[in-house]
């Protein structure tokens, strides 16, 4: 059977409760994975995307838009990201987003992009989780995942990242400190298809 939103909401929840280990217990991950996959010389989980409800599933739809062939856009209200496509189609993927408050919108631009990349929390992250290391070497414990596309504009690094995740029950949900997170196959996809110079559109509420 197929695990619904609500599902996954209360998988992500019972992780976020760090002082009660008997609800993280209680939370099976292994249905989400399915064997394990090698890239690039690291061996990952390989996401059991049948244990996702479909809706979160990568697939062409049709997609009313006004934007040059090639765009990103990321819809944060529905948990979509999208690559679009001439007449009003695009390559849709189910992302998980910021929580309240940690929210980013407006127009950039991926300047930067890179496979099993390193992560440097930012300052604030640290000040709220002095337990996290202040570097970490990419690699398939890396919270980046597989592949990252950094955001910028203007030239300057917004701080936000489209990237993996080790977590993929949180797909659909608000689960993040602001970047948009995605399977690991799926940002694989993604950066084979959004080159450096790609426009990249969040959106806060859906037009």
């Amino acid at each position: 059977m197929a695990i619904t939103r609500r599902t996954m909401l209360g998988g992500s929840a019972l992780l976020g409760l760090m002082g009660t280990g008997a609800a993280r217990a209680a939370f099976d991950p292994s249905p989400f994975f399915s064997g394990r996959a090698e890239d690039h010389g690291f061996t990952y989980n390989r996401s059991n995307v049948a244990a996702l409800d479909p809706v979160w599933q990568r697939q062409l739809v049709e997609h009313e838009h006004h934007e040059s062939p090639g765009t990103v856009i990321v819809d944060t209200q529905n948990h979509f990201l999208y690559v679009t496509f001439e007449n009003n189609t695009a390559l849709r993927y189910g992302v998980g987003v910021g929580l309240e408050g940690f929210k980013w919108f407006g127009r950039a631009t991926v300047a930067r992009k890179a496979i099993w990349p390193g992560w440097t929390p930012p300052p604030e992250m640290l000040k709220r989780r002095p337990d996290l290391p202040h570097h970490m070497a990419g690699g398939p414990d890396n919270p980046l995942g597989p592949r990252a596309l950094y955001l910028y504009r203007d030239g300057t690094d917004l701080g936000y990242r489209l990237h993996g995740t080790l977590e993929p029950w949180t797909i659909g949900t608000d689960a993040s400190s602001g970047c948009v997170r995605m399977l690991p196959e799926d940002v694989i996809d993604l950066y084979g298809r959004a080159p450096v110079g790609t426009a990249v559109l969040v959106l806060k509420h859906i037009r």
